[in-house]
């Protein structure tokens, strides 16, 4: 099949999606109209969506989505390390890479870009949406925008050998930190099997992390009691976000109450209440047989005395045995503590390409720099 006879389209608004759009996204939440009209409607200040789709005789055979980052309006990348490297890497992006289009959710890990008809060839897919992106660009560059940077997010391996091509080839492949991604055997009915499964020095640990929270409530929050609290969620929320090593984003205050009043059960939110004073949460999202954990906040001088992160993986091992989930995602970051829980790492692939020929022919060294592979020690806490 010949990638020319595909056609796209592409808009910024729900409104004019095709009518068959969610036939594409059934396998996946996170392409679903529903799940897109949040973003639409909570997405942080200096990020803009685009749908596109893909046709073959006026027949839609394939969805993506992409995103624009203007990271002028970023007041910061992450206050955790003020180094010499975060400087430079703060410089590079405010001047050298200030307008990202993002091939792909960046609020997300996995490959949550694009769906097509199985019919469609991958490197055809591919190739379309490299067209597709192509048009982006243009309808930036007419506006007065220049993309700088562009990078096609969250690959496996085999996807990456699927779309290998010519024109791939000039990418830059990189790989950093994995996504760690939680097995749930199908013989487990509760998070006593969890436990039984532990090794002793992993069920010490196990033991020892609830010891620590005790006097700690967890709360299951509706819509009213998240729109009642917003302040002091977003204050927990910014707390982790600001001490992250980088973010080219932040989520509007309003982001969870939008989220849990579209997608109701299938988003979960759940407040860590001391003294009867929230001082954490976490959230997770239903997508079909697999638990997706989302963003998360606390307090930091609780939740060093009271181990409170790990006890949230805790309780979402257990609610996800519980309910059945075959996966829990938990996605990037803090990959030992996921990995001692029992969480295993699965290299995520993404492509690179700036607009600076030079830049380009550099990406390697430059991205290495910026960017250098995290060294962790993986865990295993099973017998």
């Amino acid at each position: 099949m010949d990638a020319t006879k595909i056609t796209t389209t592409i808009t910024t608004s729900i409104n004019e999606l095709p009518k068959n759009w969610d036939y594409f996204s059934t396998s996946n939440t996170f392409l679903s109209t529903k799940y897109l009209k949040i973003l639409n409607l909570a997405s942080p200040e200096n990020m803009t969506c685009h749908y596109i789709g893909f046709y073959r005789n006026e027949a839609l055979v394939g969805i993506a989505i992409a995103q624009f980052f203007d990271l002028n309006k970023q007041k910061n990348f992450g206050e955790r390390d003020r180094c010499i490297k975060t400087s430079i890497r703060n410089f590079v992006f405010k001047n050298l890479a200030s307008h990202v289009l993002m091939i792909g959710n960046n609020m997300l890990t996995g490959q949550n870009a694009y769906q097509f008809d199985t019919k469609i060839d991958p490197k055809i897919a591919f190739q379309s949406l490299t067209e597709a992106t192509q048009k982006l660009k243009e309808l930036y560059k007419s506006k007065g925008k220049k993309i700088h940077l562009t990078s096609y997010k969250d690959f496996n391996e085999s996807d990456i050998e699927n779309i290998k091509s010519k024109e791939t080839k000039k990418l830059y492949t990189f790989c950093t930190q994995p996504n760690m991604v939680f097995e749930i055997p199908r013989l487990w009915v509760s998070e006593l099997d969890y436990v039984a499964a532990l090794s002793k020095k992993y069920r010490d640990q196990y033991k020892r992390a609830r010891k620590k929270c005790e006097g700690i409530e967890k709360r299951k929050l509706s819509l009213p009691d998240i729109i009642n609290q917003e302040d002091t969620i977003y204050n927990l929320y910014l707390h982790v976000a600001q001490n992250a090593p980088f973010n080219t984003f932040f989520l509007p205050k309003n982001h969870f109450s939008v989220f849990k009043e579209y997608m109701t059960d299938h988003f979960l939110f759940y407040g860590y209440y001391f003294n009867n004073k929230m001082i954490g949460f976490n959230t997770l999202i239903k997508n079909g047989t697999v638990m997706e954990t989302y963003f998360l906040g606390y307090d930091e001088t609780t939740q060093k005395d009271k181990m409170l992160y790990l006890n949230m993986l805790y309780d979402m091992i257990g609610y996800s045995i519980k309910k059945k989930f075959k996966q829990i995602v938990f996605a990037r970051t803090a990959l030992e503590i996921k990995s001692s829980v029992g969480a295993r790492p699965i290299d995520m692939f993404g492509l690179i390409d700036h607009e600076n020929k030079l830049l380009n022919w550099q990406m390697e060294r430059i991205f290495t720099y910026i960017e250098p592979k995290t060294i962790w020690k993986e865990r295993n806490p099973f017998k």
